[in-house]
């Protein structure tokens, strides 16, 4: 067979070789031990929490060793392309603030010298390494149609074949002449063009994953399709190509793609290039409400699947971020208590400490986790959030915080920005309820009472409030005033007390303050309440003091 005859049929339009694109795309110059990552989404639907957690882990990788993350969009699989699928996923990344040093940036923008970072605008690339595979004798058209190859698959079922696939004897285009290929062309035959591995179904190969140590497989034996028959490369030959000459050195993936190792190693070879580094990570999971069992997050079942579901709950980014990274690194919790204001990427991620089973996803967690980042924001940074996430989920709540920004501000501050914060809140949505009965226009009223507190008990104690409440007395008088409330009506100011002799009283100083509590703000459990009664002023307590005896 003339190969470079063979070569110039094929492609008679690609005129550069592979060496012009070496030239084109050097090796990186980084230091010793930096590491090149890239995420590689396809267009295809929304970001997925495991596409957060796969790029979060590509960008602490990347910059732990002062290397380089980009991010590639891999759409050659124009079939399940959606419109402005690209979108999606950058805007995703923005909403959490994982950003990568190099790619695709936007729909038709891209930063950085390694590019075009988008498949399809890297055609001229792939065929011309087909083209020099083909020259090599390494690479050649298949004419098979998808009747004959069905038919072959039905064949090695019914034969009880170990493997399924294009090889050995079923390769039927495999030692086709050149002029038989000639006339297949000429004859305007379709074809794809497939790998001639040279693998031994007996043999092994073994690499070593960054995340599961060494594994052992056999050897590729597939003449896998590089090119489809309109010129456009697999996922298969696609990345090898892009990984080469962007220059990665670690391929971090789902652990999916453990199985194509093999054949991917093969075409690393067969091209001459040098064999990255893999990391396989463990699928995102949790537990079945339904039989307990874990499973998958699934687009279908799970509405916590899509990174959008955080974004409009109104999950502080920092939140789902710092529980992702508790996911990828069981040590981070530890670094955390020793770092608390630390940037989420100072922390010296470490793949190899990476678990190689399922990592759990549990929102109970990560509510936990939220609930935490956002008590210690200062009240500042907690109404900037809401006042973003509102304009676009809670326009009532936008409009009024917006109205007067600094009597937000206060509600917010309450038991906040001190060394033991509380910690009531944990998505943005849950905001509107938090404040509510600081607007009229959200506030609710509920008289119930605790039922150890008579009617008449609380209607007393609410009367005698309104004669002694002054809105300017500070927290000492304030509180000394209720607790000068309670013997005349029959509960003891000393909680201790009540303890040791409950029948002697009807309750204590905690059980007026809960009927005051509950008058003005229909809660049992607030943030200081004195403070509460503070911002809403004499005339609204008073108010409320008032409708609470006329409706108990």
């Amino acid at each position: 067979m003339d190969y470079e005859a063979l070569s110039e049929l094929l492609f008679p339009h690609i005129t550069k070789t592979p060496d012009d694109f070496e030239e084109k795309y050097p090796p990186r110059q980084l230091k010793e031990g930096a590491r090149v990552t890239r995420f590689a989404p396809s267009p295809t639907g929304y970001l997925h929490i495991g596409g957060l957690f796969g790029a979060l882990t590509d960008v602490m990788t990347a910059r732990a060793t002062g290397g380089v993350s980009y991010l590639r969009i891999e759409d050659t699989d124009k079939k399940r392309e959606i419109d402005d699928g690209v979108s999606a996923i950058i805007n995703g990344f923005d909403a959490f603030g994982v950003g990568f040093d190099e790619g695709v940036t936007g729909f038709g923008t891209e930063a950085g010298d390694y590019g075009p970072y988008t498949q399809s605008q890297r055609v001229e690339i792939y065929q011309t390494v087909a083209k020099d595979l083909v020259r090599k004798g390494l690479a050649y058209p298949c004419f098979c149609s998808a009747e004959e190859l069905s038919a072959m698959r039905e064949q090695q079922e019914k034969e009880g074949t170990a493997i399924w696939g294009y090889f050995g004897k079923w390769a039927k285009c495999r030692d086709l002449t050149f002029d038989e290929i000639k006339e297949r062309i000429d004859a305007g035959q379709p074809y794809v063009l497939r790998f001639r591995a040279d693998g031994d179904e007996n043999k092994k190969i073994i690499f070593e994953d960054v995340i599961r140590g060494k594994i052992e497989m056999p050897e590729n034996i597939i003449d896998e399709v590089l090119l489809k028959s309109d010129g456009i490369p697999t996922y298969h030959f696609a990345h090898v190509c892009d990984d080469h000459f962007m220059r990665t050195t670690h391929v971090i993936r789902g652990e999916e793609w453990i199985s194509s190792v093999p054949k991917h190693i093969a075409l690393f070879k067969a091209c001459g290039y040098k064999v990255p580094k893999y990391a396989h990570t463990p699928q995102v999971m949790k537990i079945d409400e339904e039989d307990g069992t874990k499973r998958k997050l699934s687009k279908r079942k799970d509405p916590e699947a899509a990174v959008s579901y955080f974004v409009e709950q109104g999950f502080p980014k920092e939140s789902v971020l710092e529980y992702l990274v508790t996911l990828l690194n069981s040590n981070f919790e530890d670094w955390r208590r020793a770092n608390p204001k630390a940037d989420i990427f100072e922390f010296p991620f470490n793949l190899k400490k990476m678990s190689a089973s399922g990592c759990l996803f549990d929102l109970v967690k990560l509510t936990d986790v939220s609930k935490n980042v956002i008590s210690v924001m200062t009240a500042q940074q907690v109404y900037d959030n809401v006042e973003k996430w509102a304009k676009t989920y809670d326009e009532q709540l936008y409009s009024l915080f917006t109205a007067n920004p600094d009597y937000a501000k206060n509600i917010l501050n309450i038991d906040r920005e001190n060394p033991k914060p509380r910690k009531d809140i944990a998505e943005w949505s849950q905001v509107r309820d938090y404040v509510a009965y600081f607007y009229d226009e959200l506030y609710k009223p509920d008289y119930t009472m605790p039922d150890h507190i008579t009617a008449e008990d609380a209607k007393a104690i609410l009367q005698t409030y309104t004669e002694v409440y002054d809105e300017n007395d500070d927290k000492d008088a304030w509180f000394a005033k209720i607790k000068e409330m309670c013997e005349p009506l029959g509960f003891t100011p000393n909680v201790k007390e009540y303890k040791k002799n409950p029948d002697a009283w009807k309750g204590h100083v905690g059980d007026v303050s809960t009927v005051l509590r509950i008058a003005v703000t229909s809660r049992t459990n607030t943030p200081d309440l004195y403070m509460i009664l503070k911002l809403l002023g004499k005339e609204k307590v008073m108010e409320r003091l008032n409708k609470t005896i006329a409706n108990i």
